[in-house]
């Protein structure tokens, strides 16, 4: 027989294993909400866009634009060095054929990054017809942030008379209808021309609600035309650094 303690004790140790159970589910069900919310978080930041300067506080952008001048301070050093190292070896003599050619070649495609030599190769054209005068700089700097990313390896814009060579720390600003591309004003038609895949290129910008359906939604136009051979004859002007050295 079980007496009335007894039964009382068995209610309470039953009463409060379930307790422990549900606190122990209450914690298992905060974990897991936890672990979820985290997750969510991290799928919009990935899936928002991570290139909405307007957003970004004034000192990260000023991170960022010290990030890109001491890229680009590193970048004409090593073009310097290599330009000296070729004069050396075409006045010595001493230098083998196999060195200068990789040399040489190093020294392109350095002074094709930053835009100081005409390039040319298999790329797109992007006309961007805006009668009504509803394309901003946002809308450009996003074409241009999308054919970067899709692996263009020149990149130029044209727009009123006016061309522009986008290099490393190319800047867009101004309202639709005065959009200035590095302190150059352009006009409607804007027309990017970039050197890289033609079909990768030519995909970046067609993505659903990408830089082509922004244009439309704009009141604009568009139009994309890819090609074995085109042209990026703009160049960037040398600039003399004021403070930035390169970094190790």
């Amino acid at each position: 027989m079980t007496d009335g303690r007894g039964r009382h004790g068995w209610r309470a140790r039953r009463g409060t294993d379930r307790r422990r159970r549900g606190t122990a589910f209450g914690i298992l069900a905060l974990a897991l909400l936890c672990v979820l919310g985290i997750g969510i978080a991290t799928q919009v930041r990935e899936t928002s866009t991570s290139d909405n300067l307007e957003s970004s506080r004034p000192e990260d952008l000023l991170v960022l634009l010290d990030s890109l001048t001491r890229r680009e301070a590193s970048i004409r050093d090593e073009i310097s060095t290599l330009q000296s190292t070729l004069a050396t070896l075409n006045q010595s003599g001493s230098g083998s054929e196999a060195a200068m050619a990789q040399a040489q070649e190093r020294l392109s495609a350095l002074s094709i990054q930053v835009g100081t030599v005409p390039a040319q190769g298999p790329g797109i054209t992007l006309v961007i017809e805006d009668p009504n005068s509803g394309v901003g700089s946002a809308v450009l700097l996003d074409a241009m942030q999308e054919l970067r990313a899709a692996g263009a390896e020149a990149l130029q814009i044209d727009g009123g008379g006016n061309s522009v060579r986008i290099g490393v720390d190319s800047w867009f600003a101004g309202s639709a209808g005065r959009v200035v591309v590095d302190g150059r004003e352009l006009q409607a038609p804007y027309t990017f021309t970039a050197i890289g895949d033609p079909p990768t290129l030519a995909s970046a910008l067609d993505i659903p609600g990408g830089v082509l359906d922004t244009v439309t939604r704009n009141g604009a136009t568009s139009s994309i035309a890819q090609s074995d051979l085109v042209t990026v004859s703009a160049l960037r002007d040398p600039r003399p650094r004021q403070y930035a050295q390169p970094g190790n």
